[in-house]
């Protein structure tokens, strides 16, 4: 069996790939000898002694393994790509209904018309994805995706000013997106073994963080230079990439059962399966406490004029806020070599939303921006690591046939958590004051979380080499 076949009972290495202990270790070569005309003990030291270091380095660094295999390495680099050119379009539909209308109001509008699709779609195309090959439904949800990119480089181009079209188009782009993410999450447990999947799920959420860094100052840097009908452009041949690295693909058809239509039916089912499954039902709840008690997004414009000395619109202050928790998540992301080899996936959980929640409160509680732009860094490395082995829970305890539900409602809540927030700490933050909210609902998140851990032992206890 080639590496371009992954096996299809279990999740498992090609036998001539990494090695099948499923481990997710890295081997490193062993050191040679050193000559005797080598002077090993002179100089900055041996040749072997390097060579250990080195190997000692590379246990912290981001564990590559994954990549080796080859489908798997063809769908991360589809993901790098979508990642950083989906950011495009979110910084462009927003901008040019700005310019286009002058209301605020309807740049809002536009996130609601991105959300519901976003919502419904995951749930359905998550079902979709159980019931029919995988490369398929990638294949047709990529291209669409790069069609209705199309389309906003041709409005734009021709000069319409319509919200409307906006609207229609980030809607269905956003349906699209719904059912490619479940879909694309659903395939890394067939392509990858089972103890690769933290270091597999570190590598595919280290490449969105970095494309929510890199997205934005592109687009920052490109449309004042190349004007927006481009900025469509790029994003659309971007994805034409990723289109032929998952024509690549091996066929993904379901393990059980032959392909059908998804209805209702099995979009319920996937939802009696998630109560049944405690464990699952455990780490989406851990995610929801996080991240609606936990995000304070919404208060950024508010504390950096009030807080950190920022001019009228937050200045530099507002971008350093928003860009500190996706640069300590892509930190922790690239220090991740040790993730392969933690095996308690329940404690991490509870142990880095409890950083998460501590370091909110740190920010809340900060004086000058830097130690606050800090404490947001180490709210995003938390986050990473909860992000991580919540993703290897997901892969290792759900059945390949509900995989794909079971990463919809990831999607949902991936998505949704994070705009609750921001209507909660909004309104809060309102009533009490931007500090106190954030403080408040940092401490909230760890005593939320230590009691659905008590609630739950077996979570805490839960691991992967049981």
């Amino acid at each position: 069996m080639t590496t371009d076949t992954p096996r299809q009972d279990q999740p498992g290495p090609p036998s001539s790939g990494p090695s099948s202990t499923g481990s997710g270790e890295r081997s490193a070569p062993e050191p040679t000898a050193p000559s005797k005309h080598a002077g090993s003990n002179t100089g900055s030291g041996s040749v072997p002694g390097r060579r250990a270091g080195l190997r000692r380095l590379r246990r912290f660094t981001m564990d590559t393994t994954p990549l080796r295999i080859a489908p798997f390495r063809r769908l991360w680099s589809s993901t790098v790509v979508t990642g950083i050119g989906s950011q495009l379009t979110a910084v462009a539909v927003p901008l040019q209904i700005y310019d286009d209308t002058g209301s605020s109001a309807l740049v809002g509008l536009a996130g609601a018309a991105a959300l519901v699709p976003l919502v419904v779609f995951a749930l359905w195309g998550g079902a979709v994805a159980d019931l029919m090959d995988r490369r398929r439904l990638l294949l047709f949800t990529n291209a669409g995706i790069a069609a209705t990119s199309l389309l906003f480089w041709a409005q734009a181009a021709t000069g319409t000013r319509s919200v409307a079209v906006l609207l229609v188009l980030l809607a269905v782009q956003q349906a699209l997106f719904g059912i490619n993410q479940p879909t694309r999450t659903a395939s890394v447990a067939r392509l990858v073994p089972a103890g690769q999947l933290p270091s597999a799920t570190a590598l595919t959420s280290t490449v969105w963080q970095f494309g929510q860094i890199v997205g934005p100052l592109l687009a920052g840097a490109l449309v004042p230079v190349l004007g927006l009908p481009v900025l469509y452009l790029c994003d659309s041949l971007a994805l034409l990439v990723a289109l032929w690295a998952v024509w690549r693909l091996p066929a993904l058809p379901p393990l059980k059962g032959a392909t059908r239509r998804a209805g209702l039916a099995d979009i319920a089912a996937g939802f009696r399966y998630l109560v049944r499954m405690r464990l699952l039902l455990v780490s989406f709840l851990a995610d929801v406490i996080a991240m609606v008690l936990g995000m304070p997004r919404a208060l950024f414009p508010q504390m950096a004029q009030l807080d950190f000395g920022g001019p009228e619109g937050g200045g530099s202050s507002l971008g350093v806020l928003y860009a500190a928790i996706p640069v300590g998540a892509v930190l922790c992301g690239v220090l991740s070599g040790l993730y392969s080899r933690v095996s308690r996936h329940g404690v991490m959980v509870v142990l880095a939303i409890c950083v998460w929640g501590l370091s909110v409160a740190g920010f809340g509680l900060s004086g000058p921006l830097w130690p606050a732009a800090v404490f947001l860094a180490l709210a995003g490395a938390a986050d990473m690591v909860s992000m991580v082995f919540r993703g290897a829970i997901l892969q290792s305890a759900a059945t390949d046939e509900m995989r794909g539900r079971m990463q919809g409602v990831f999607t949902v809540v991936v998505a949704g958590g994070p705009r609750l927030a921001d209507l909660l700490h909004g309104t809060v933050g309102a009533a009490a004051g931007a500090r106190p909210t954030v403080v408040g609902g940092g401490l909230l998140v760890v005593a939320a979380m230590v009691a659905l851990a008590g609630a739950f032992p077996a979570f805490w206890r839960y691991s992967a080499r049981r």
